[in-house]
């Protein structure tokens, strides 16, 4: 008997404002950059790669890049990528 796995992807998850915000805190919560390029990534992909990197200025090629985990991109960058993704950043008291 063969056991047949598929490959999570949260990107089928994220439907909602709501579920995309609290990935995107969680994420942000645990201070792992790469996983946080990933949450991005994953963001993206539920809303549409194609759309996400239009509306960030970036090409879709790029758009993959800086969402890879172990990539560097500028803050400016990921600040283009969250607003594109109709999310914004807030700072709190820790």
């Amino acid at each position: 008997m063969t056991t047949h796995i598929t490959p999570f992807d949260a990107a089928e998850y994220l439907d909602n404002e709501k579920v995309i915000a609290a990935y995107i805190k969680e994420v942000m919560e645990t201070g792992d950059y790469d996983l946080l390029l990933s949450a991005l990534g994953d963001v993206a992909k539920a809303r549409g790669m194609t759309d996400i990197a239009k509306a960030s200025g970036l090409s879709r090629e790029s758009l993959y890049k800086a969402v890879r985990p172990g990539s560097k991109p500028q803050y400016e960058t990921v600040d283009r990528i969250i607003h594109a993704l109709g999310l914004k950043l807030t700072v709190a008291v820790a």
